[in-house]
């Protein structure tokens, strides 16, 4: 794997994958992309992993794109740039089907690409003095990829708002807004980042990949189709041993009570 990611798998099954260019505030470029890539396709992979952090070495999480990424694109044609871009949308579409819940634990600026890499994850992790922003808008630029996933979390008025102003804005207003799921103080950010994933990490995997997999295919379903659908994955979350379990462990428990 590239030493652009580090990649990590602790007992409880969290996959830590970190990206390892602090000099350069973590921005990403080709070589980087290709490598987170790579690991989320290892993580899916892998049968002991049942979380995935995405996290950043150093101050920040991730700046954006590489200025020497910036310069590369200004002397490309339009074929090269598509493919280009393609390449950045195809990490967000893996993103979203892979079968592991991604948790984005960010600290530091979270700006740019950095932001839509941030926006992509499943779940956000904030310290307080996090940093998010899509400025893309001042150098005459379209935060184009992340609009797909943008609008889909805060609104079309809210995703509009972000992108055309392209303000910075706090882990306080990034969480008012859904696109971070909790905000924790620099004192305790590191124990309850892992107290979070920890018990993430401890639910039964198949009802995790389950869920996450229904709640991105009701996108593209009307609301009759979405209940069928989702009667079909409860009745197929029934027939998985771990329901069995834990429904026996319940009634052990209960003597028959009501979930």
């Amino acid at each position: 794997m590239s030493s652009l990611l580090e990649i990590a798998v602790d007992d409880a099954g969290v996959a830590t994958l970190t990206l390892n260019r602090p000099e350069k505030r973590n921005a990403l470029n080709g070589e980087l992309v290709a490598a987170l890539k790579g690991g989320l396709q290892s993580a899916a992979s892998d049968d002991s992993v049942r979380v995935v952090a995405l996290r950043g070495a150093g101050p920040d999480f991730c700046s954006g794109a590489d200025l020497a990424e910036l310069e590369r694109i200004a002397s490309m044609g339009e074929e090269e740039n598509l493919e280009d871009a393609r390449s950045l949308g195809a990490l967000f579409a893996q993103m979203r089907s892979h079968p592991r819940p991604i948790v984005g634990v960010v600290h530091g600026r979270a700006l740019a690409g950095g932001c839509g890499l941030a926006s992509a994850c499943d779940l956000v992790l904030a310290r307080e003095d996090a940093e998010f922003g899509y400025p893309e808008v001042h150098l005459g630029f379209v935060p184009a990829l992340v609009m797909t996933i943008l609008r889909r979390k805060v609104g079309e008025g809210e995703a509009f708002h972000l992108v055309a102003q392209g303000e910075r804005f706090d882990a306080g207003e990034a969480k008012r807004l859904g696109l971070v799921t909790r905000v924790f103080s620099t004192e305790a950010f590191d124990g309850e980042v892992d107290r979070y994933l920890g018990r993430l990490a401890a639910k039964p995997p198949s009802a995790i990949t389950m869920t996450k997999a229904l709640l991105y295919e009701l996108d593209a379903l009307d609301f009759s189709s979405g209940l069928e659908r989702g009667a079909e994955v409860n009745a197929e979350a029934r027939m998985t041993e771990a329901c069995r379990d834990g429904v026996r462990r319940f009634l052990d428990k209960s003597s028959g009570g009501a979930v």
